[in-house]
């Protein structure tokens, strides 16, 4: 997605952007996003019939260069897929509510919205602690 102009698709990536281009503060945005559907990888494993697939659900979860773990979230499945070329076991994912995702990750995990686009945002451990 390098050199693309980033056109937003849905009310998130607006505000996204807006955030990004200093026309929305940081807090704000984080406001925004907590109420916000995002898209959330996950590994395609077999499940069982009948089994509710989000009971069983692996997100995608990558390390950043100080060996903090971050739980990759996209503003939409679009978004995601140029990135889950380079993990094809991560072909399902959950659109769901960012609220949620906080509330079913573990504490000391960072998350990345929209990892590998020009128009990102990552969040420490530290930061999602405090919402």
């Amino acid at each position: 997605m390098e050199n693309e102009i980033f056109e937003p698709k849905n009310e998130l990536e607006k505000k996204l952007l807006a955030a990004w281009e200093g026309e929305m503060t940081g807090e704000a945005f984080m406001q925004e996003l907590l109420v916000s559907e995002v898209f959330m990888p996950i590994e395609n494993n077999e499940v069982m019939p009948g089994m509710q697939r989000s009971a069983l659900a692996k997100p995608l979860v990558l390390e950043s260069d100080d060996g903090t773990k971050v739980v990759a979230v996209f503003s939409s499945p679009d978004r995601a897929k140029p990135f889950l070329k380079d993990y094809p076991r991560y072909d399902g994912g959950l659109l769901t509510e960012f609220k949620w995702v906080l509330e079913k990750m573990g504490i000391g995990h960072g998350v990345a919205l929209n990892p590998g686009c020009e128009v990102g945002f990552d969040m420490e451990p530290e930061m999602l602690g405090q919402l």
